[in-house]
């Protein structure tokens, strides 16, 4: 793993070579900002900078042995923490219990986020947190030596979801870590982060990545056309990992499309019988798809919103989704656009809850009816 892996981010890049030629590397860093700007891979990028032999200025040489242990994820001084989830309540889990699906995920694709990790380990409708055990672990590893007898490097990924119990566990090492011992922290949420540990690292701010950085990586990557890129895109708004996303075939925001389309034509048709058995089809999508489908459903109600100003800078749609939009946008106006948006925050909040999905979604479907209509 190179800087040059890295899709743009040069300001951070930089600030992280510099870190190293001056042997002047904070104890603990924290990589902030918003999904898919390349976090994780900007931190898996300064491990492998820290742990190569014979690195220089530019970065890791990629050619020496730790280099190729690095690649392969499997450096015996770089070691992996992440949020995950028990099987059973009485299981001792930690990050090690998952770490071939973990070394499996990078080896595909580094920019991923929660949503790619619960398909990984099969939680998609489970809560992935850090349990108090992952600190107990780490501790252990930790009091061993080196085994190249240099520095060792702990990338922790998501550290907002660790439990209180288990951070403050980890607050000793992360103050006085062992010599020669570098905390990489990746994180989206970093004030839901313990607040002793937050002040405990130093911060490196990621930016989003801008459409034009992002619609070039999709073009050497994927050799996608330029017009298709620039889509792509425009509407991930510099989140990288949406974009691949939305890129592949049947994914998941397809489906959601394909339910809000449904949803609406349905309502405004007053079908209810119908909108009955579209409500008993999303309540088996499961609690997290439910959650991001009335999520997509905001993003999607204030598109339209918007789309009637005929302002497409400010807009962030999909070729399928504007195509909808030149119909549809009409029906969402300055009299309903509150009422839809509330009662979708609404049944977010309900299904966080665990309230009944199908009366939940039923309730919501049949409301449309009159919000439509206004």
């Amino acid at each position: 793993m190179h800087y040059n892996d890295v899709i743009g981010q040069e300001a951070a890049k930089q600030h992280l070579r510099q870190m190293v030629a001056e042997d002047r590397i904070p104890h603990a860093l924290m990589f902030c900002g918003p999904t898919g700007a390349g976090k994780l891979p900007l931190a898996l990028a300064f491990a492998a900078h820290l742990l190569c032999e014979s690195s220089d200025s530019d970065g890791p040489c990629g050619s020496c042995a730790s280099c190729r242990m690095t690649d392969k994820w499997a450096h015996p001084d770089l070691h992996f923490s992440f949020p995950v989830y028990k099987k059973k309540a009485t299981d001792n889990t930690t990050s090690d219990d998952y770490l071939p699906q973990w070394r499996e995920q990078l080896e595909r694709n580094v920019y991923f986020g929660i949503d790619e990790w619960l398909l990984d380990i099969k939680a998609e409708n489970q809560q992935v947190m850090y349990y108090v055990g992952e600190s107990d672990a780490l501790q252990r590893k930790l009091a061993l030596k080196a085994s190249q007898g240099g520095r060792r490097v702990v990338v922790m990924w998501l550290p907002e979801r660790m439990k209180a119990d288990s951070a403050n566990k980890l607050l000793k090492i992360i103050e006085e870590p062992p010599a020669k011992t570098h905390f990489l922290l990746v994180s989206e949420e970093p004030d839901q982060v313990l607040g002793t540990i937050q002040s405990r690292v130093q911060r490196i701010q990621v930016p989003a990545l801008s459409e034009g950085e992002v619609a070039q990586a999709l073009t050497e990557r994927f050799a996608l056309s330029e017009e298709e890129a620039q889509v792509a895109a425009h509407v991930a708004q510099g989140n990288y990992t949406a974009a691949l996303a939305r890129m592949q075939a049947g994914n998941e925001e397809r489906t959601f499309f394909d339910l809000f389309v449904q949803l609406m034509r349905l309502s405004y048709s007053r079908q209810v019988r119908d909108l009955r058995q579209w409500a008993d089809t999303v309540a088996e999508l499961g609690r997290e798809r439910q959650k991001r489908l009335l999520t997509y459903c905001q993003r999607l109600v204030r598109e339209n919103f918007i789309y009637n100003f005929h302002r497409p800078e400010m807009t962030f749609e999909t070729t399928e989704e504007s195509q909808f939009s030149t119909r549809f946008a009409p029906f969402i106006n300055e009299r309903n656009v509150i009422g839809i948006s509330a009662e979708l925050s609404d049944a977010q909040r309900d299904i966080e809850q665990n309230v009944n999905a199908r009366m939940v979604f039923f309730d919501f479907a049949l409301k449309m009816i009159i919000l439509l209509k206004q």
